[in-house]
């Protein structure tokens, strides 16, 4: 049997993820363009990338708006692109309740050694404290020092 899913990459995705996610098998959210199309920066334009921050608020907003639309309709979801495999990111997906995670052969060692050792019940705290803070200067601190990892 085939299974049919959605990439959630773009924010009219995110908009009706509740009525997608009616129609398919699964979710998987494509962070690199998401975080693209959300902040309006081409990362791979020298002149604006700086101002790319995938912990934007409003980034975060649409991870949880599709989390929450996948786990209503009871369908499985996964997350593609570099925050898939930014550690940092890891209270953020704990927080989330999001457990597959997809992401280069290079990554999956050093974020696994990182779920290996972080408490996930601190983890979760952290996690839905960053959803309260009003910049993505103040999420990434927060991941940073406790996470004990600088942007890479």
């Amino acid at each position: 049997m085939y299974q049919v899913g959605a990439m959630i990459e773009v924010p009219a995705a995110v908009a009706i993820a509740d009525l997608l996610a009616q129609e398919v098998d699964f979710f998987s959210i494509g962070t690199n363009d998401l975080v693209q199309y959300v902040l309006a920066v081409d990362r791979m334009n020298e002149k604006i990338a700086h101002m790319y921050h995938p912990f934007h608020p409003a980034v975060l907003r649409m991870l949880r708006q599709t989390v929450m639309a996948a786990k209503e309709a009871g369908i499985p979801i996964s997350v593609c692109g570099e925050l898939a495999s930014d550690e940092r990111a890891l209270p953020i997906w704990l927080y989330l309740g999001v457990s597959d995670l997809s992401m280069s052969s290079q990554s999956l060692l050093r974020v696994k050694h990182r779920i290996l050792n972080i408490y996930a019940s601190e983890s979760r705290e952290l996690g839905a404290h960053c959803f309260r803070l009003s910049t993505s200067s103040e999420v990434e601190a927060e991941l940073v020092r406790y996470m004990g990892t600088e942007v890479r």
